[in-house]
């Protein structure tokens, strides 16, 4: 405590060096101001889809090339978020329009495709991809406008604009598959105000596409790369027949207009909602249920434990006070350790770890420091917060293990650091196998698997080891009542004290468990198992729900993106149920200790 009122001092002076800055920016995003005709550099990130989950770098498709390729130096998030960031040929100068330009190939002889190139489109086209690009580190997006009629009234009709990250590669029609050979580019600038005499400046705010394809033989082309678009509808599409070669010519255009959003409001429009309204609708509706049916078993358990406790301290009759009934029945063998308290300290030490990382990257990202700007910053952040939680993860774990009567600590340690994430890593190299199979952008290289591996033996594992070695030196938690030598017979459960109906029961409603365990304790003393699975039960629904999503909602059919979709779902499930059992388990815990310590036992 007075190291924490030692840093205060310090704490309150920074904040308000940071409140007198006239500007304070995050570091690596700080705006880029360009002049007249500078250029504006378009690069290309990555091809998603929702169907097959697999990202792909944007060259794995015969796109023009520059002559140079040269790929962007990526943090540890965006590669494993599959981004490949990677220049490409599209010439854009600040405010300076392009009516219609030939991207590659000349006037006379347009790009040919290959057959199997002309198959490798076809198939990506069939699959829903998109493609990804940035300029100013702002990513392209599609402007589709959604009109509702209310009234019945064409005249009264509302237009409701959105917006979709990237643009489609092509569509199908007829069982003919058509590609997007036409960018045209919109982008939006904000002019920054000067002084007079001095040069005015722009910073990008927006970048749209509006993709299109039209047929080789409608676009027509000069010697200076130049080209003509087909006016009105009089065109046809570009189509990739995947049986044959195909020739065609990849064209773009760009517009420029201004615009009064300001540079740091410009994700604005990337982040919004159209059912923003339904959305935060959802989120209380859910807060206030589960606040309103906490605060009635709360207040059911309150009355209920007072009336027990207020009898079981009642000293006017001795006869009585000799009996013992209800939960205090179990005193004597509530806190007796429960079987493999290794491993159960181990799971609950990750567990505090995987907290303790969220509480923080929740914090930062409150601060403003975790924007969309920079790119994978949100999972390189986990990544090195949940090593360096290690500490905290490995004391909680070592004092555990002492208040469990465990002795072997440093094989507790050495489990703590790897279960978890042993499970983990085992997962997703599984996964990443498959995925290198695919030769998609989403595998995690090899240097890069490396790297995470010396993060986590030469990071995370000594940190664990750390904290396990000073959690286990501290003094163990102070249960208020002994342990007997002799366990009391448990009596034969009926059904519903089942551990999976248990399970059931408490994941209805999220950290129910600290409410009902009091119900466990009744007729079973070993709960320090049920307690940690029971409080993670609402895991279950959360795999209910993604089986029943992608049953219903998702049209994956081949087995690759079926099983990242499951095995990416394991984690999570994993990783919630670790989470919220922990919560649950120091919350009863810490339950049980109190009501004990309430009852006078001889």
């Amino acid at each position: 405590m007075a190291a924490a009122m030692d840093w205060l001092p310090w704490s309150l002076l920074l904040f308000s060096l940071m409140c007198d800055t006239g500007a304070f920016y995050v570091p690596g995003v700080a705006p880029i101001n360009f002049h007249q005709n500078d250029p504006v550099e378009i690069k290309a990130v990555k091809l998603t889809s929702s169907r097959t989950q697999l990202p792909y770098e944007y060259y794995s498709l015969p796109f023009c090339q520059p002559s140079k390729i040269t790929y962007k130096a990526e943090n540890l998030g965006e590669v494993l978020r599959g981004d490949r960031i990677v220049n490409t040929p599209f010439q854009v100068l600040m405010n300076s329009e392009k009516k219609c330009e030939v991207l590659c190939g000349q006037s006379n002889k347009p790009v040919t495709l290959t057959v199997e190139q002309s198959r490798l489109v076809a198939e990506r086209i069939s699959e829903d991809y998109y493609v990804h690009l940035i300029a100013d580190n702002l990513p392209v997006a599609t402007r589709l406008e959604l009109y509702s009629n209310r009234d019945g009234d064409d005249k009264k009709k509302e237009k409701d604009v959105q917006f979709e990250h990237g643009y489609r590669l092509g569509f199908t029609d007829v069982n003919k598959i058509y590609l997007h050979n036409h960018l045209s580019f919109i982008l939006y600038y904000h002019r920054e105000d000067l002084e007079e005499d001095r040069e005015h400046t722009y910073r990008v705010v927006r970048f749209e596409v509006i993709p299109q394809s039209v047929r080789l033989e409608d676009l027509k082309a000069d010697e200076k790369s130049s080209c003509t678009l087909p006016e009105g509808t009089n065109s046809s599409p570009q189509e990739i027949d995947p049986t044959k070669e195909n020739q065609l010519y990849f064209t773009y255009s760009v517009h420029w207009e201004e615009s009064d959003i300001k540079w740091a409001s410009r994700w604005d429009t990337y982040l919004t909602m159209s059912d923003v309204q339904i959305h935060w609708f959802s989120i209380i509706n859910s807060v206030v249920v589960v606040f309103f049916l906490s605060g009635i078993l709360s207040m059911i358990i309150i009355r209920t434990l007072r009336k027990d406790i207020a009898n079981y301290n009642k000293e006017d009759d001795i006869e009585d006070t000799m009996e013992e009934s209800g939960w205090k029945l179990v005193h004597g063998d509530v806190f007796r350790p429960p079987q493999y308290p290794m491993i159960l300290s181990s799971l609950l030490g990750s567990g505090i770890q995987l907290f303790c990382m969220i509480l923080i990257v929740i914090f930062v990202a409150m601060l403003g420091m975790l924007s969309p700007s920079s790119r994978g910053a949100l999972m390189t952040t986990a990544c090195f917060l949940f090593m360096f939680m290690g500490v905290f993860g490995g004391f909680s774990a070592g004092r555990l293990y002492r208040t469990l009567k465990g002795h072997r600590w440093k094989k507790g340690a050495f489990c703590t650091a790897t279960l978890y994430p042993g499970v983990v890593f085992g997962i997703c190299f599984v996964l990443n196998c498959f995925i290198w199979g695919k030769h998609s952008s989403g595998a995690v290289p090899f240097p890069t698997m490396v790297a995470l591996l010396c993060m986590w033996f030469g990071i995370s594992l000594p940190l664990v080891y750390l904290g396990y070695y000073f959690g286990f030196r501290k003094q163990p938690y102070d249960n208020p009542v002994r342990t007997n030598q002799i366990p009391r017979q448990i009596p034969e459960q009926r059904w519903y004290m089942n551990r999976f109906v248990g399970i059931l029961m408490a994941g209805i409603l999220p950290f129910g468990a600290m409410f009902i365990e009091l119900f466990f304790i009744f007729s079973d003393y070993r709960w320090w198992w049920r307690n940690f699975l029971v409080s993670g039960g609402s895991a279950f629904y959360v795999l209910v729900y993604a089986i029943f999503y992608f049953v219903n909602k998702l049209d994956i059919v081949e087995f690759i993106p079926s099983l990242l979709y499951f095995g990416y779902t394991a984690l999570m499930v994993l990783s919630f149920w670790l989470l919220t059992g922990t919560i649950g388990f120091y919350a009863a815990y810490m339950f049980v200790r109190k009501i004990y310590a309430a009852v006078k036992i001889d």
